[in-house]
């Protein structure tokens, strides 16, 4: 015969735990990049635990950024960052912004990673270029592409203010192709394509700060991603509000009725003291 009272006393844990996640999601509506935590639980004989939450991979909505170099992805994918140790980081929350050296970084001081690029827009590979059929190909077959990226930098030339000594603003399209511009936008070069990479199981990357994630064996290599860049907005957080809300109420009558079943027991055994002591 199972126990009721440790049965009780294993469920309540279980639905603090639950309640804490559940409100971790709730005060994140509003966090760009923010992912929701799911979670499951699994029964034995002594009550119900709670697995290790898992993270919604589903896109949030785009909102409007605070610059033009914010990037929203819509789509399959992550952008990639370099920490100050050389690791690489994969995130959605694209608020990134250039830094007085014109270095592309994120809120942390990571640096946004890309790759170069020639005048006919093609990625290059040391001295020689990647054919853009290649490239198309590679990146529908949701292959790796062995190619190192870099830091994407934007420095101004302070003799005359313009970025890299020679371009007037710049422009980030829907295909991640940063163009620098010049002559009152009559001349458009690209210049960099901001890295996309995704994995053939996501779910598997572990996260080390909210919306920052590195591989494991689980998620696999990174692979292409298949998303279009859109500039000057962000990504919101994609907790389901209503879900999130019916789930709290769920859990607070577990926990009521948990509760009411331990007071109980506890009854049960003072009684059963008192008769042992009379």
């Amino acid at each position: 015969m199972n126990d009721s009272f440790i049965t009780a006393l294993n469920t309540q844990k279980a639905t603090v735990n639950w309640m804490d996640v559940l409100a971790e999601n709730l005060g994140n509506i509003y966090t760009p990049g923010f992912k929701e935590n799911q979670v499951n639980f699994q029964t034995f004989l002594g009550g119900a635990i709670m697995d290790n939450p898992n993270k919604k991979i589903a896109q949030g909505k785009s909102m409007p950024g605070t610059s033009t170099s914010n990037l929203f992805l819509e789509g399959q994918g992550y952008f990639v960052v370099k920490n100050p140790d050389g690791k690489n980081i994969y995130t959605r929350h694209g608020e990134f912004t250039f830094d007085k050296e014109g270095v592309y970084k994120n809120k942390d001081g990571n640096t946004v990673q890309g790759y170069i690029l020639n005048d006919k827009g093609e990625i290059m590979q040391g001295t020689s270029s990647l054919n853009a059929d290649l490239y198309q190909q590679t990146s529908l077959n949701g292959g790796a592409m062995n190619i190192p990226t870099t830091n994407i930098k934007m420095w101004i030339d302070p003799n005359n203010g313009k970025f890299l000594g020679k371009y007037d603003d710049y422009e980030i399209k829907g295909d991640g192709v940063l163009y620098g511009k010049a002559d009152k936008g009559q001349k458009v070069v690209p210049l960099y394509k901001v890295a996309n990479m995704n994995f053939h199981n996501p779910a598997g990357l572990y996260e080390i700060k909210n919306g920052q994630f590195i591989t494991t064996e689980e998620s696999g290599s990174p692979v292409m991603g298949r998303g279009e860049i859109r500039s000057g907005l962000l990504e919101l957080s994609n907790v389901d509000f209503k879900g999130n809300i019916a789930y709290f109420q769920q859990a607070k009558v577990q926990m009521e009725l948990t509760n009411k079943l331990i007071s109980s027991n506890k009854q049960l055994l003072e009684e059963a003291l008192k008769l042992v002591g009379s």
